[in-house]
């Protein structure tokens, strides 16, 4: 496999540290945007994500989430926690990279394939990085060089005529497009096609 994919889950991973540690001396107990988690807590699932999308990746499951969970240790540093955002993403990008073509796992919204769960991650990163930037008045927006790769393999039916990253923030739910109001309710499809 080449290196696109994992190397998008890496760059994801680096561009979301970046942006968060400009935050990192803020209250992260706060709500993170308008999520029913703190931002703190908003990190830890997106470590338990990406980490839980490697183990699919690597175990195969037919029908289930594999039982391997990972979490940031609750009194570190927001510091040491992004730390943690970029090994979780390097152990998926390295289960993507060790991935053949036939490789499929199962996920909920659809059996997926190496590129299907790098992006996943990279979706996870861009959007949760957005809530939490949104929290902090941090004025970021997910580049559209990840959106439209993510966009790509995981919003087959995603509409035309606006930018990646507004187009990505429509199709989860976290803002409207003009002429189509905010989705209540989404998902995407990590089927192979």
């Amino acid at each position: 496999m080449s290196d696109f994919w994992p190397g998008l889950v890496t760059s994801a991973a680096d561009e979301s540290v970046l942006v968060l540690e400009k935050a990192a001396d803020q209250d992260w107990n706060t709500g993170a945007a308008d999520l029913d988690w703190t931002c703190r807590q908003t990190l830890d699932h997106l470590a338990l994500g990406i980490v839980g999308y490697a183990g699919l990746l690597i175990a195969r499951p037919a029908d289930r989430y594999v039982t391997l969970f990972a979490s940031l240790d609750e009194h570190a540093p927001i510091p040491a926690c992004l730390e943690g955002i970029r090994i979780a993403a390097s152990i998926l990008a390295s289960a993507v990279r060790e991935a053949t073509p036939e490789v499929q796992a199962w996920h909920p919204w659809g059996h997926s394939d190496g590129p299907g769960f790098a992006a996943m991650g990279i979706v996870e990163l861009a959007v949760h990085t957005y809530d939490i930037a949104r929290t902090f008045e941090l004025g970021w927006r997910p580049p559209d060089t990840l959106c439209r790769a993510a966009l790509e393999r995981l919003f087959p039916d995603r509409p035309a005529g606006h930018s990646p990253a507004d187009t990505l923030l429509w199709c989860t739910g976290r803002e409207p497009l003009p002429g189509l109001g905010r989705r209540r309710q989404w998902q995407w499809d990590g089927t192979v096609r």
